[in-house]
Order: structure tokens, then sequence, then C-alpha cells
């Protein structure tokens, strides 16, 4: 009888168990919303356990905590949960566990694993505690931890069973919950996507005709063919498609779905949509069909390009054009009358009527001249071919020339100049900046009363010189704004003063000058009558030489010698860019395409850094960065057309110094430069003298190397400079920012996962553990540090 009321009983609890693992899984089937899932299946777990308290952690790819839930705390419960001393560590050493985890008392186990200040963050002496880890195909994705069973009771091999069958069921239903967020994020990007698109997208449904999506370009095409309020829906029923052959297609009831269902695709057609009143626009039109599995036509994707700025740009090319051709006819008149003059009246005028008619030759010669040397200098932009070639020059120099030949054009406005005194010298090709003084001190005077004043003023901007002139004239209307540097725009080009004047390529041909410089242009203005800024940067001018800039031991730079820069890349043109960037910044460029010839450079130049591809023939350009590390202790800057995080983590994990992603601008070639020389001579000067000292780790410094216990320890470069520096400051806290900052550079501060995963992969090759660390500590949420070495130099 005993046994039959115990087996009753047994099936009463498991019923119970069964009955409330089955209410856990219909709740958290309730919602694909992925927080409410995550907060529903660790309110559940606590349910089917009848624990007061659960927390949930999900794993990235990587295996490292991603999210943190909890459930049950208060919010000072919560605070002190996460406050408490390296919750991060304590957290990871839970979540390595691949089976259930089930103690009496959290805070015995979790002071056995090397913690001995935790404290349970709740009112609890014994905290019972069951952690179980949620698997999805095989893959561990997350654990549930529950604690504090009502009642006092520690968890039961029940809860457990319980807990582990809903853990399976949870696991799932995250994964779902994730598949629908990730889904919604991919249709919310499109979306974006596609209303931002400058060009106009419609999709009708084939079957039906019915409009299924249409974007905000699409409705702004179409809008002045619209009334009042008419809904895109009620247009498409009485607009009409006029082809470009002339076929009229309406575009209402059976002809569109029969034209849709048809499968025709259309190429770059330019069409005309119109209305029975008979407005209309252009349009270049793209239509293809969205086939199902079986071929039929489900949907049909039209793409329209407003027509209107093309239409706009041919009109506009089309009055430069008639203008070339007046500025280069009516001076071509005078010359031709003149030179007539002086051949049909030989030796009858005097000499002063002689010289007057040579005058006029010469002058409207000049203009020609001029006018050509425009055109050639926007063919030139547009190539990408305009020479230029900066060096050092001071700007007071570069104003004086562009105000001594604006004066002498018999300007009628005052000119202020105000040059700030700190200013450094400019990296400017003298002729081409001249010449953009020039052109905006035209521009502003032929935009101003005349007698009202216009000022050239510059000061210094970071590594670059900002220079501006600006006027007290009509201004710019800010709709006019987007248009200015554009060729042929006639927004606020001078009347007079200058060979562009009116032909709208003044302005075009400044900033394809000021670009060609690695500056950049802009203009301002508060409106109409408010008058006009125009400002363009210059990068400073460096010192050719630089007492930072340091190479290897024994042949560290002077400030005499120029700093000497191998440059390897297999696109020729790429190479040559390369090398005049290094050439004008003050750099000995040295150049190949072929790896091969890198070790003789190496060996025979000894250059002080290297800029390396990251694709190279037949060879990967991370490797060709070890070979060049294991014969000189020289920077490596990678640079790329891959900017993928993982492609530069590896990078700098094999020792690089930068990462450079093309395309880029000379200034910000030679800033990486500088800093990666000025990193390398920082850690040069603080080398310690003795090698590293403390419980077995030993680091020779000169050698670059560690050992524990007498054994080498391989390390990668990156992990080597992370260990260099906790050692040589040990036992100062190195916070996150300043170790990734000397390791990797400032521009790296911020990401801490850089650091984080190497400090992992060094505390495993040192056989160190971060819950009971001997040679790595960590300063939660600060940094990291070192015990202090027993090197030779202390007593």
């Amino acid at each position: 009888m005993a046994d039959v009321d115990q087996r009753d009983g047994e099936l009463e609890a498991l019923g119970e168990r069964l009955t409330r693992l089955s209410e856990a899984s219909v709740r958290i089937n309730e919602s694909l919303e992925f927080d409410e899932v995550l907060q529903g299946v660790l309110d559940s777990a606590r349910s089917v356990t009848a624990a007061r308290y659960g927390v949930m952690t999900l794993l990235d790819e990587g295996g490292q905590v991603r999210d943190f839930l909890s459930s049950g705390t208060t919010a000072e419960e919560a605070e002190r949960l996460w406050l408490t001393p390296d919750p991060y560590q304590i957290f990871e050493s839970l979540t390595e566990i691949a089976e259930p985890l089930r103690v009496a008392d959290l805070a015995e186990h979790v002071r056995s694993l090397g913690f001995p200040e935790f404290e349970v963050p709740v009112p609890v002496e014994v905290f019972s505690f069951l952690a179980v880890p949620m698997f999805y195909r095989g893959e561990r994705v997350g654990h549930v931890f529950v604690g504090d069973k009502d009642g006092g009771a520690g968890f039961t091999r029940a809860d457990e069973e319980t807990l582990v069958m809903f853990a399976s069921q949870a696991a799932m239903v995250i994964a779902n919950a994730r598949r629908h967020q990730d889904e919604q994020r991919a249709r919310a990007d499109l979306e974006t996507l596609v209303n931002t698109s400058p060009v106009g997208v419609v999709v009708f449904d084939a079957v039906s005709g019915a409009l299924a999506l249409s974007n905000r370009e699409a409705v702004r095409i179409v809008e002045g063919l619209r009334e009042d309020e008419q809904s895109l829906e009620e247009l498409l029923e009485v607009v009409t498609c006029v082809r470009s052959d002339g076929r009229e297609v309406s575009l209402q009831g059976r002809p569109l779905s029969a034209l849709l269902m048809s499968g025709e695709m259309i190429r770059a057609e330019e069409i005309a949509l119109r209305v029975p009143d008979g407005r209309s626009v252009g349009a270049l039109l793209n239509a293809s069909p969205i086939r199902s599995a079986d071929g039929e036509v489900v949907s049909f994707v039209v793409t329209l390009q407003d027509m209107a700025p093309l239409e706009e740009q041919e009109r506009l090319r089309a009055e430069f054009l008639a203008m070339v051709s007046h500025e280069l006819r009516t001076p071509l008149a005078a010359v031709l009358g003149s030179v007539g003059t002086l051949l049909d009246t030989a030796g009858g005028l005097d000499p002063a009527e002689t010289t007057q008619f040579l005058r006029i030759i010469r002058d409207q010669s000049d203009q020609m001249r001029h006018l050509i040397g425009d055109l050639l200098d926007v063919a030139r932009i547009n190539t990408g071919t305009l020479p230029v070639a900066p060096e050092p020059a001071e700007v007071h120099l570069l104003v004086d020339d562009a105000k001594a030949r604006f004066l002498t054009a018999g300007a009628a406005n005052s000119l202020k100049v105000e040059l700030a005194p700190d200013l450094p010298l400019v990296m400017a090709d003298r002729r081409r900046i001249v010449q953009v003084l020039s052109n905006l001190l035209f521009n502003a005077a032929g935009s101003s009363p005349d007698g009202s004043p216009i000022v050239v003023a510059a000061v210094r901007d970071g590594l670059q010189v900002a220079v501006s002139v600006a006027d007290q004239g009509r201004g710019i209307p800010s709709e006019q704004m987007p248009d200015l540097f554009r060729k042929f725009s006639r927004a606020h080009s001078p009347d007079h003063g200058s060979s562009t004047a009116g032909s709208g390529l003044g302005l075009a041909i400044c900033k394809g000058i000021v670009e060609a410089h690695g500056g950049r242009i802009w203009a301002e203005s508060e409106g109409p009558g408010l008058g006009a800024r125009f400002t363009f940067t210059l990068p400073a001018a460096q010192a050719p030489t630089t007492a930072s800039a340091a190479a290897s031991p024994g042949s560290r730079p002077t400030a005499h010698r120029q700093v000497r820069v191998l440059a390897v890349d297999d696109d020729l043109q790429a190479l040559r860019y390369i090398t005049d960037v290094l050439a004008r910044a003050g750099y000995a460029p040295i150049a190949t395409s072929d790896p091969a010839d890198i070790g003789r450079i190496m060996a025979e130049d000894k250059p002080h850094l290297v800029l390396l591809d990251l694709v190279l023939p037949d060879r990967d350009g991370i490797e060709v960065m070890s070979d060049i590390r294991g014969t000189a202790d020289v920077p490596v800057i990678f640079l790329s057309a891959y900017g993928h995080d993982e492609t530069v983590a590896r990078a700098f994990d094999m020792g690089a110094a930068d990462y450079v992603v093309k395309p880029f601008s000379p200034t910000e070639l030679t800033a990486r430069i500088r800093a990666a020389l000025r990193r390398r001579a920082e850690l040069l000067e603080g080398e310690p003298s003795a090698p590293y000292e403390a419980a077995g780790l030993s680091i020779d410094y000169a050698l670059r190397r560690a050992a524990v216990d007498g054994e080498q320890v391989e390390l990668t470069a990156t992990e080597y400079a992370v260990l260099h520096e906790l050692a040589a400051h040990a036992p100062r806290v190195l916070t996150h920012s300043a170790l990734l900052h000397r390791v990797w550079g400032p521009e790296r501060v911020g990401e801490a996962w850089l650091l984080r995963d190497v400090v992992k992969r060094l505390r495993r090759k040192l056989g160190d553990s971060a819950n009971n660390p001997k040679y790595i500590f960590t300063e939660p949420r600060v940094g990291y540090s070192m015990p202090p070495g027993e090197t030779s130099d202390q007593p």
C-alpha cells in the first residue's frame, strides 16, 4: 500500500511538473518580440522551478556573454549584482559549464572558484542555485540561472530535469525570436534603403495591377501631376504613359495588368507620364518582372529616374557652349579687326595707334588663353590629372600675390586681411592656390556693391589651415547651396573681373584644386542680402624629418636624415600616388611592386617604416609582414580596400602598426605615418633596462621574448606588445583606453573587444587564470595590471 501511495505521489508530482512545463511553454510561445520572449523565458524558468530569482545570459558566436537579464530582483539588488567584484569573470566562469550545475550554496561555490569576496546580493543566508545551459542545434547559446527555491529548500533532481527540458524548448523559442528580430531589422533596413534611394521605386502586383509599394522619390517625381489630396492609387487611374516609340499605355484597369503579365523587361527608356489636363513629367524607366519558382510573373518592379535634373544639366551645357562661343568670338573679332587694320594701313598709322592695336591683340588673346586654360583645368579635374606640386609655403605670401592680382585688375572693393599670428607653413602649389584665392576674390567682388569690404582671413584648424574670403554682397539662397561648386552652375558667379565671369567654372575649378591638395572647400551664407563666406583648407606643412621618427635600435633617424618609407603595392598607379604623397610630405620613398624585392630592400636601404598592401601577387600581406618583422623591428601600416573588422583585427593581432582603408587622402596617410613613428619612438625611449621576472614569468625586452619557468612562450606581436606594456608599468593599473592607445593607436580607443581577446589569449598561453591570476590582474571596469617584477635594477 505504501508503494502505491508513493507511486501515486510521484505521478501527481510528475503531472504537476508537466503542467507547469506546458503552461510555461505556451507562455513563451505567445510572442515573437525578442525582449518579450527573453523576459517570458526567464520568468517561466523561475516558475517551473519555484525559484525566487533568475538570471539569463546569451552568448554570441564567439562564446562571449552578449546579453544579461535578471528577474525577481529589486532595483537595489540588481545594482548590487552587477557591482560585485569581478562580475564579468564570475559570469564567464559560470557560463563555461556545458552540463547542469546544482549547488546548495552559491556563495560557497563561487568562493571555491577563487572569488573570496563574493557575496550574494540578496538578503538570504544560504542561496541555493541551479544553472542549466541552453543548446540549439548542438550549439550552446546561453544559460539559465535560478536561485533561492521557495521554502528555503535546495533544488532537487526533479527541478534540474524540469529546467533542462524547459531550457531545450526555450532555446528554440529564443532562436525563433532572434530570427524574427533579424528579419524585422532586415526588412526595416530594406525599407529605409528603398525610401532613401535617389531613384523612384514602384512595385505592382502582376495579377491585379494594384500598387504594392512606392518609395518617397517615386511620389516626389509624380507630385506635380496629383490633384489636392489625390492618392497615388487614384492618380494611377488617370495617368497615361507615353513610351519612347510613341505608344500610349493607360495605367488603369486591364491594360496595365496585361502589360505586367506579359513579363516585358524595359531598360533605360525615356517616357512621359501625362494626365488628362496636359501636365506631364519625364522619367527614365526600368522595369523588371519578378517570377515565382514555376516561372509565373507575380510582381513587377519599376524604377523611375527624374529627367528634370538631366534636362537642367543639358540646358546648362547648352548655355555654357553658347557662352564659350560668345566669349571666344568677341575677343577673336577684336583681334581680327586690329590685325586687319594694321595690315590695311601698314605705314599709315602713327606709333601710338599701332601700339594701341597691339595692346588690344595682346589683351584679347590673354582673355582667350585664360578661358581655354579654365576649360583645360575642368577637363583635368574630371579625369583626375590636374597637376599640382605642393611645397611648404607661407600663407601671407599666397594672400599677398592674390591681393596684388586683384587690385591691379581695377577692383572697386576695399580688401581687409586678417591672418592669425601663429600660422604654420602650408603644403601648397603656389600658382594654383593663388588662382583659387583670385577666383574667390573676383567672385566676392562680382557679388558685392562697389566699395563694400572683402575680408580675407586665415586661422589654424588642427593639422590644417583654414583660409576664408567673406563679402557683404547679395548672399546665397539656401536652395542654391548644393549647386554652388557644380560645373556650369551660375549661382553666385561673378559678373565681371575674371576669365570665368558668368561661365559657372570658377568655383568648380576652386573645388578641384583644393581637393587635389587634400583639403576641402565650402560656402556659408545666412541668406539673400546677407553676404557669403567661402572657406577652404590646406594641410599644414610638416618638417621633412622628425625627431620622433624612429627605426630599429641602433639606426634611429636623426634630425638631418630623411625618414625612409618602403611602399609595397602591385597596383602601379596606386604605388605612384603613394610615393608622390610621401615625397611631398618630406619622406624618402622606396617603392616596389614585387614582394620578392622586400628582403633585399630591407637589408640594403633599411627603411624606417613599411606601407604594405594587404593583397599581393601569390602572397598574403600579413605573411609578408611576418617576414619583414623577422628581419627588422619597424612599424608596418597596411593599405587595403578591405575594411572588415575581422581583417583589421587579424592585421593588428599579427603586429600591424595601423590599418588604412583605401581610398585615403594624403593628409590622412601622412598623419598615420607620423603617429606610428611617434609610438615606436615612445616605445623605444621607455624600454626598461633589465628583464622582468615575477612568479616564474620572465620577459627579455631586448630579445622581445617571454618565458614561463624557462619555457619560451610563442606570442604574436600584439600579444607581446600588451604584455610589454603591462610589465613595463607594473604594478600600476593601465586603463583600457591607455592600453588601446599605446598598442593599437588613438584610432582604436573605445574598441575594448580587441584588448579583451588579446588578454584572454595571453592568459591561456601563460597558463594564467582569470579566477586565480598570477600574472595579469583585472581591475573591474578600469583595466589590467601585473605584479612588480624582481629586476636586477632593484635592490
